[in-house]
């Protein structure tokens, strides 16, 4: 039970931390009136183009419709800004996704069109919402008079409502602004995007027909994005500091470090990284939070997911003296059904608006600020920290006699493939659990969606993956991804083939919805798909196989292996996709576990025809 005062204290932080995030967003709309050029003037549609370039995001992701293709010259025309045609709404938000996890530091973007087009990318950024992805969701509307009259127009409800949609974009969205007026424009603008950036996550702006050639002050641009999280309260950071020095002296230095998915998202993977160079302690990695840590790294342990982890594992996070969580998302797939044995008292949390030391919360205190100074104060810690044994982590191949590809051995093999800084996409379900025991190499980046988890997801992320990938010097992207799941946006291959990337894409072909199958109705009807001919598919949607893409089924393991070893596919000189014929009741050994348990919390009605 919470006391008066300890209440009163922690009203008195959440207030100080509101008035530390409202001095940042000041700082975001102030403007040097002294800088030069204060005289020209820019076009609202050109004025968002360049905020963009200055935030690393060249790609613009979209489906043309009749209020956004105002808009659309201005991108199509811009020098620096790729115009990325999707198939349709939903795949656009999924492509602006992947783009944003793999540009570190930057956003993704799309544009759609009113009503239509934004309801059918919703499912998109509402994943991106989940998983604190930053994305920019431009909407192209009807003009400010008719927002006003409210005439009967297409793509509205036919009652009026026009502001319908912005009000479902506020339930998947951080930020939401309405571009009404010339004269705020550019401050609306502005702090939509600047929410985008500091929270991570998405934000959704109405850009009305009659305002997008409007011409506005440019000197705003001279004035770069404040994209810096809050200032942490001096005596509150102080106090915590020294609280976990505290914590880590009495666990007479035996911690470990887990880091997830917001470490990626909030940008603190170099900090981390000294962290645990500095101190010594071993870290580990919850299954978002893969390739945070680099895993050749030699206090790198693996991957903890509850009771799914490996025992060894399991053994040294849970009877660790203290865990030092950095950016932690405790969904039910990213710990193991919700199944961590790490008792509060044991732990600290870091996260980006926030601190937990053991009960006690402390708003405001985010992790990009606090960590480097934690580091200073842990580091004669290392002595110690050094000595505590870290299990080895990977896969061995199995060597028996089975010539069948099941994932035991799949994911092992396709280990040995891997190159440093591949970017590796997992779609839910057998893919995104049978990799996570694999050791990446050096360099690479794991994308994945194991919290939203929409099938499908990766298809239009692998585009925007691979775009990011291209313009940060990555190496290969690489996609798993069941038949069930390509099914449901296999049409942004063709964007792929259109814009010359070349990723490889391994099709597990298992007859149907593996994962579903586990958690209820091996034998249903509803887990089975029409098998398509799969190899015919690049073909079918713009390649020319042979030319510019190349098809290939690999039946056992020796054809699996001669594949893999061969050295003109893993070069990537075109777009390729292996269909992998795979057991269909097989699955990896997570994935069975996590099923279990989640069928078991479904409570689904046991009948004789289950």
């Amino acid at each position: 039970m919470t006391s008066k005062g300890e209440a009163s204290t922690q009203a008195v932080a959440s207030l100080q931390a509101e008035i530390n995030k409202l001095k940042h967003e000041l700082q975001t709309l102030k403007v040097d009136d002294h800088v030069p050029g204060m005289g020209d003037m820019i076009e609202i549609g050109s004025y968002i183009m360049e905020r963009l370039v200055q935030l690393g995001c060249t790609k613009m992701f979209g489906v043309p419709g009749d209020f956004n293709l105002g808009f659309l010259d201005y991108i199509e025309d811009h020098p620096l800004i790729d115009w990325v045609g999707s198939c349709n709404e939903l795949n656009a938000a999924y492509a602006a996704d992947g783009y944003a996890r793999v540009n570190d530091g930057s956003i993704g973007a799309l544009t759609t069109t009113f009503g239509v087009g934004e309801l059918s990318a919703i499912n998109g950024i509402a994943g991106a919402f989940s998983e604190h992805v930053p994305v920019l969701h431009i909407v192209g509307v009807p003009s400010t008079s008719q927002q006003k009259n409210k005439p009967m127009l297409h793509h509205t409800l036919g009652d009026g409502r026009y502001d319908a949609y912005f009000k479902a974009a506020q339930q998947f969205t951080i930020a939401q602004a309405s571009i009404d007026s010339k004269e705020t424009a550019g401050a609306v603008i502005d702090r939509v995007l600047t929410e985008c950036v500091v929270m991570a996550r998405p934000v959704y702006l109405m850009l009305p027909t009659d305002l997008v050639s409007e011409r506005i002050p440019a000197k705003r641009l001279k004035t770069p994005l404040n994209r810096t999280p809050p200032e942490n309260d001096p005596d509150v950071e102080a106090f915590v500091l020294d609280e976990i020095v505290k914590l880590v002296e009495e666990a007479q230095g035996d911690a470990v470090i887990l880091i997830d998915a917001c470490a990626i998202r909030h940008s603190v993977k170099e900090e981390v990284k000294e962290l645990f160079k500095r101190t010594g302690f071993p870290v580990y990695s919850a299954p978002m939070g893969k390739t945070a840590v680099d895993e050749t790294e030699d206090r790198y342990g693996g991957i903890y997911v509850g009771s799914i982890s490996h025992p060894d594992i399991k053994e040294k996070v849970e009877s660790a003296n203290l865990i030092i969580s950095v950016g932690a998302l405790k969904s039910d797939f990213n710990t193991g059904n919700f199944t961590y044995h790490i008792p509060i008292g044991r732990t600290i949390e870091l996260h980006s608006d926030h601190t937990r030391v053991q009960f006690a919360g402390f708003p405001g205190i985010g992790m990009k600020r606090l960590l480097p100074k934690l580091t200073s104060r842990l580091h004669p810690f290392k002595e110690g920290a050094i000595k505590l044994d870290v299990p080895k982590f990977g896969l061995s191949v199995p060597q028996d006699n089975s010539d069948v590809i099941t994932h035991e051995y799949f994911w092992p093999r396709v280990g040995e493939f891997f190159r440093p800084k591949d970017v590796i996409v997992a779609e839910t379900g057998t893919s995104s659990f049978g990799i996570l025991d694999v050791k990446l190499p050096s360099g690479a980046v794991f994308v994945s969606q194991i919290l939203w988890g929409s099938i499908g997801w990766t298809v239009g992320s692998t585009l925007g993956a691979a775009m990011a990938a291209k313009e940060r010097g990555l190496g290969r992207t690489i996609l798993f991804i069941g038949d069930g799941s390509m099914q449901l946006t296999v049409q942004e291959l063709s964007v792929m083939m259109h814009h010359n990337l070349k990723p490889i894409i391994f099709l597990l072909n298992n007859s149907g919805y593996t994962i579903e199958r586990y958690i209820h109705g091996m034998k249903r009807k509803y887990n089975d798909i029409t098998n398509w001919k799969w190899t015919h598919l690049l073909n079918t949607l713009g390649g020319e196989e042979g030319k510019t893409c190349q098809s290939y089924t690999v039946n056992n393991r020796d054809e699996l292996s001669r594949l893999l070893d061969d050295a003109t596919f893993a070069s990537t000189g075109k777009i390729q996709l292996v269909e992998v014929m795979m057991p269909q009741e097989d699955a990896p050994r997570a994935l069975k576990v996590q099923t279990e348990l989640t069928g078991k919390s479904n409570r689904y009605a046991v009948t004789q025809w289950t």
